[in-house]
């Protein structure tokens, strides 16, 4: 038997308590991303914070569809919730 696993085999991978290594990475990726275009100017703070929320908007409203439970949905509606609130602070 090999000692190679993947993250569809919960016997052997990570535990559910234990963060999603997948979901932290692509939210830095993505919050990175977005701070990146906006120094280059090639989208507005403003514009941002529009994204974010729109992407807000769409969580919430299609979150129980896909199957996310309450307190999922809750924590990624904060986590969202927060990348705009730390862009907003940077509309002047």
């Amino acid at each position: 038997m090999s000692d190679l696993t993947n993250d569809n085999d919960r016997a052997r991978g990570p535990s559910l308590r234990e963060a999603d290594a997948h979901g932290q990475a692509a939210m830095l990726l993505v919050e990175s991303l977005i701070h990146g275009l906006i120094e280059r100017s090639v989208i507005t703070v403003a514009d941002a914070v529009e994204i974010v929320e729109v992407a807000t908007e769409v969580k919430a409203a299609i979150g129980a569809d896909m199957g996310d439970s309450p307190a999922t949905l809750a924590a990624s509606v904060a986590l969202l919730g927060s990348i705009g609130d730390s862009l907003k602070h940077d509309l002047t």
